[in-house]
């Protein structure tokens, strides 16, 4: 009797590393699928992991990332979400938050960016998504908090610099507002020049 529990453990330890063997060849070619930009080849072979395995949350990640290169925004949602039911990271949370932002769901994003910021604290990205959601909400004050934090963590993020100046000039600070559109310039986004000339 013990032959045989032993030899039915092995038997399905077996079957169950072949699955895993077949799900990550197709997560595999999803990947490479995505970065030669083959967004829709990608999506089928991460759909096809998921057949094949259920509980691979990166497939449901990466097929929510490239849902999300394409704009099918809802799609993404429910793949991050299924994601983060699986494995909780903060990098589906903000990715989430991303998609609802585009979505111009900023509450739901603000709560997305949250967790993620609860999971990693050091996570500059979602201090910065969670800053301009908030300034789409037109919290000018909560969306400078978050720029800082950002800044703070990484201060080479010129994207927040300017950023953080376009919200200062909403609260008619003129002179913090110049003063971070320059030093975003001065980190290399260029675009920002426009922005100070209309100063």
């Amino acid at each position: 009797m013990k032959t045989i529990l032993l030899l039915a453990t092995f038997l399905i330890l077996c079957n169950n590393y072949a699955y895993s063997q077949r799900a990550a060849k197709y997560y595999n070619r999803g990947i490479d699928r995505s970065e030669l930009g083959d967004h829709r080849g990608a999506i089928g072979e991460f759909t096809k992991t998921i057949e094949i395995d259920p509980g691979f949350a990166e497939a449901y990640y990466n097929r929510g990332n490239t849902r999300s290169e394409l704009g099918e925004y809802r799609g993404a949602i429910a793949d991050y979400t299924k994601a983060i039911e699986i494995d909780p990271g903060y990098a589906a949370y903000s990715n989430r938050g991303n998609a609802k932002s585009a979505l111009g769901d900023h509450r739901g994003a603000i709560a997305d960016f949250t967790k993620a910021i609860e999971i990693e604290p050091g996570f500059a990205d979602a201090y910065y998504n969670r800053g301009n959601a908030k300034s789409e909400l037109k919290d000018h004050r909560g969306a400078i908090a978050d720029y800082d934090k950002a800044v703070e963590i990484n201060p080479e993020f010129a994207e927040a610099f300017f950023n953080r100046g376009l919200a200062k000039l909403q609260l008619e600070d003129k002179s913090g507002g110049s003063k971070d559109l320059h030093k975003s310039v001065e980190l290399g986004l260029l675009g920002a020049f426009r922005a100070i000339r209309n100063l």
